[in-house]
């Protein structure tokens, strides 16, 4: 192939355009990816099941329909990793539990069909925590092995920053997707929440799970936003609204965004390094064209934390109440415990908080229309020297409560040398806006992370 880059150094935009104009073919960068799953799965454990024969296969048949009649769609021979709560038709998917460690589907999720549809080749299933809950996953992480990969969505931050795939889905209940985007790394974009359907996920809260993206580029998220948008009525959660054209909207050369910066709640709660990390990306930013103003929200954003706790773990302990009612032992102490809690809590404590997001979202009205973006820090620190753990996710708890669409840049390297990051917002249903503004930062930044050896 005529390319200075390895196969596995492609973003997924570049190994599609490298495919449709014949310079790379879809069999050989799935080998490549699996050569370097065996040259680094074994010390970071990122997959559950890596289908070796049917990446194989649908490789061969993406090279041969790309011949016959061109690329099917806008991945054409991408290979995609899958968190392990997605369905997928004859192929494992253990939600990272011992009560499911036998289940295969008969049906691909929605999502996983539409990455079909659009050419994607799935290349295996990427782990995640139990039941994409907060009991650690055996990943790790590929900066350094002594530290989080962050959670639920470990395995695919992991095997995206690892190289082992240039696209991997994760799933966003508080802060599943965002976060361990920017403990590896990467790029993770959590869209509005029924933008993508939720159909066959193993669900954690029907009100709050989102389909997240992880990538390596803001051109990559909309590329793959592009392949599995839509509305889907098998969803409860899902919307009926019109599809932007993301991967175009990613493109556009618009003027400096205005970008609002969030320092409420975020700055009190943040340490020290990751406070002047965000106002530096703010000068730069400001520096590069930005109107970069400071953004105050309704004081409901503080209780956000609290607020979309007393959901999730509601709608979770309705879901698993009979597993756990018969079988206790099988659930890991984080989860077992939040399900106990909730199965005793007061319903109101439930009502209280979805009235109170009612608010919230009214009141978030002026700064969406005041700034394109609210910029906010990523997290609280690079992600903990502690493996038992995944990390804090009350950052990324008030996008995901409020049901907008988000999206985390890499902005460089602690002093302990672990990736930082920032997360962008904009409007319910304003995905455009987003990744417009998102690849304007991006470029204007020009940070791209790359683990040196990710073992």
């Amino acid at each position: 192939m005529a390319t200075a880059q390895q196969p596995h150094e492609l973003t997924a935009a570049q190994a599609a355009t490298a495919i449709r104009e014949g310079r790379l073919s879809p069999v050989e960068l799935v080998e490549a990816l699996l050569a370097r799953i065996d040259a680094y799965e074994p010390a970071l454990k990122a997959w559950v099941t890596v289908d070796r024969d049917g990446a194989r296969a649908a490789a061969e048949a993406s090279a041969a329909e790309l011949e016959r009649s061109g690329p099917r769609g806008p991945m054409h021979g991408v290979p995609v990793g899958l968190k392990d709560i997605f369905y997928t038709g004859g192929l494992l998917t253990t939600a990272g539990s011992p009560l499911m460690a036998d289940f295969v589907p008969e049906h691909d999720a929605h999502s996983v069909a539409k990455f079909r549809e659009a050419g994607a080749i799935v290349l295996g299933k990427t782990v995640t925590t139990e039941f994409a809950d907060g009991d650690p996953s055996v990943t790790y992480n590929p900066w350094d092995r002594e530290h989080t990969p962050g959670g639920s969505s470990s395995g695919s931050g992991a095997a995206v920053a690892a190289g082992m795939v240039p696209v991997a889905t994760g799933s966003q209940t508080v802060g599943s997707t965002l976060r361990p985007s920017i403990y590896n790394g990467i790029v993770g974009l959590k869209p509005t929440l029924g933008r993508i359907s939720t159909h066959g996920l193993v669900p954690v809260s029907f009100s709050t799970d989102t389909v997240g993206i992880m990538v390596r580029s803001v051109e990559d998220a909309a590329l793959a936003l592009d392949a599995v948008a839509g509305y889907d009525p098998k969803d409860p959660m899902g919307a009926c609204q019109m599809v932007g054209a993301y991967h175009a909207a990613s493109q556009r050369r618009n003027g400096p965004p205005r970008i609002g910066v969030v320092r409420q709640f975020f700055y009190e709660r943040a340490d020290e390094e990751i406070r002047k990390q965000t106002d530096d990306v703010a000068r730069k930013l400001a520096a590069a064209g930005a109107t970069v103003e400071e953004a105050t929200l309704p004081e409901l954003f503080n209780r956000s934390p609290e607020d979309i706790g007393a959901v999730v773990w509601t709608e979770a302990a309705v879901f698993h109440r009979e597993w756990y009612e018969r079988n206790p032992e099988d659930y890991g102490p984080n989860i077992r415990s939040r399900i106990a809690d909730a199965l005793a809590r007061s319903p109101l404590d439930y009502i209280v908080a979805q009235d109170a997001r009612r608010e919230l979202r009214a009141g978030m009205a002026d700064a969406y229309e005041a700034f394109d973006v609210l910029l906010s820090p990523g997290t609280p620190g690079p992600a903990p020297r502690d493996r038992s753990t995944t990390g804090p996710t009350y950052f990324q708890a008030p996008w995901t409560w409020l049901g907008c669409p988000a999206i985390n840049l890499p902005t460089g390297l602690a002093e302990n040398g672990m990736p930082l990051g920032i997360q962008l917002a904009a409007g319910p249903f304003q995905e455009e806006r987003l990744l417009t503004a998102a690849a304007w930062c991006e470029r204007a930044l020009s940070v791209r992370l790359t683990p040196i050896d990710p073992r």
